[in-house]
């Protein structure tokens, strides 16, 4: 997995806007790059959620959101839509991403719970790693951009 000061894995996607999204080209923001199991899953569903209900907020402390499955991208688009999800979701049935990112469960095959925080430079300043707690997630994120915003900025309240 890759460790805190590392170079982010770069990669391309189609997200569920038909938008190709390569992650070096979000460079000069921050990016919340979220890996969950399954969608359409309970616990998946109320973490997106959560993500969903904030995605304003995060992006207002100036990081973009994206989230990861093994899922078909035809999947991760029925997901997004019934769930209102507005950010960008990467079907990654490859599974190129998650290996990469080396987030894989051995035997399941499918992603741990794992987020990433990339900074502005395109490397990895942040891991929150929470199986079963799913709104720790979300959490953990606000904490952390909060207290550590991007240089140049205030700390937001």
């Amino acid at each position: 997995m890759p460790a805190v000061g590392d170079s982010a894995p770069d990669f391309t996607a189609t997200d569920c806007h038909g938008a190709s999204l390569r992650l070096s080209s979000l460079r000069g923001r921050r990016v919340v790059l979220f890996f969950f199991p399954k969608a359409f899953t309970v616990g998946c569903t109320i973490e997106n959620r959560a993500f969903r209900d904030n995605h304003q907020l995060i992006k207002s402390l100036g990081a973009e959101l994206v989230g990861v499955s093994v899922d078909t991208q035809r999947m991760q688009c029925e997901f997004a839509e019934k769930e209102d999800i507005r950010f960008s979701l990467l079907g990654d049935e490859s599974r190129d991403i998650s290996r990469a990112y080396d987030v894989l469960w051995p035997v399941l095959n499918v992603d741990r719970r794992v987020t990433f925080i990339v900074s502005a430079d395109g490397r990895i300043e942040h891991i929150i790693r929470h199986e079963v707690r799913v709104y720790r997630h979300l959490d953990d994120v606000l904490r952390y951009l909060r207290a550590n915003p991007p240089p140049g900025t205030a700390s937001p309240g």
